[in-house]
This record gives C-alpha cells, structure tokens and sequence, in this order.
C-alpha cells in the first residue's frame, strides 16, 4: 500500500512538473541519504554499502524510475556514490561530487535552475541541505538509524514547496 501511494504522489508530482509551461523555470530537488552501510569496522571512515544498502539503492531506483534526472550530487563515499549508482547507471549520467559544507546554496539553485536534481548524502547534511533550498529550519537531523527518507523540493519562482515522503522497502 506504501508502494502504491508513493508511485501515485511521484506521478502527480511528475504530472505537475509537465503541465506547468511558462517563463518561469521549475526546479525539482530529490535528496536521500545513503542506504545502509557496513558497520562491522567502526574506525572504517568510508564503509561500502551492506547487502541490505544495495538492495534499497536498487529500490530507490525504481521509485525514481520515471523523474528524468539532469544532474545526480554525491558525497564523496563508497557509501553514498553506491547507492545513487543504480540511478547514474540507467541514465548514464556522470555523478557530480560535493563538499556539503562547502555548498553555496544560492549558486547551487542557480546552476540548477529549471533541472531535476537528485542529491545524495547523509543523516546529518541532508536535512541541512533542504533547510538551505526552503530557506527556513524545518527539518532535523536524521536519526542514524534512518534511511527512508525521501525529500522533494520544488522551487518556481518563488514558490518554495517541500515533501517528506518515508519509503521504507
């Protein structure tokens, strides 16, 4: 039933995005954090993604399926590159490396003005991030244990929405 209203919501949301043609560009942001990592070596500061990780990168690649991504950000990590891997793979898009603390959130809009964007990152930049796209401190950080986390940020003029949808797989 999650499935099912999630797709739905995606579709209106991609709906939404076709139907509105004007001067005006709409942007759409799509953040997740990382799926699910190794956690047998803690002094591993960049732990690969376990089985349970993979399978959700594979998940989230088919709740996306259908968004026509123009540019995919990841940290630099095993972590986080492998879970938007799935996603890089089938559109065949270079995956563009940042820095969380060294984003200037008003170039970044800029330079992704009018794009679908899917950001990759972590419990406690992510949320960050979309504070900084909304311009207010809405949302907190992730609980570590957290990995069903799917915001969607939609910026036309200025009109600022935001979404926070939960896709537990």
């Amino acid at each position: 039933m999650r499935k099912i209203i999630l797709f739905g919501l995606l579709f209106i949301t991609l709906a939404t995005l076709q139907a509105q043609e004007s001067v005006e560009k709409t942007t759409t942001y799509f953040l997740i954090r990382h799926a699910e990592k190794v956690r047998e070596n803690s002094a591993d500061e960049n732990p690969d993604l376990n089985e349970r990780g993979y399978l959700r990168a594979e998940n989230w690649e088919k709740v996306l399926q259908h968004v026509p991504f123009d540019a995919i950000y990841s940290t630099d990590y095993k972590r986080t590159l492998n879970t938007a891997e799935p996603i890089v793979k089938k559109l065949n898009l270079a995956p563009i490396i940042y820095n969380p603390q060294k984003v200037d959130i008003d170039l970044f809009q800029l330079e992704n003005e009018g794009k679908n964007v899917l950001i990759v990152g972590h419990s406690n930049t992510i949320p960050q991030f979309v504070n900084g796209l909304i311009h207010q401190q809405k949302y907190l950080e992730m609980d570590d244990a957290e990995f069903s986390h799917l915001y969607i940020v939609t910026i036309k003029g200025n009109q600022v929405t935001d979404l926070l949808l939960y896709c537990d797989f």
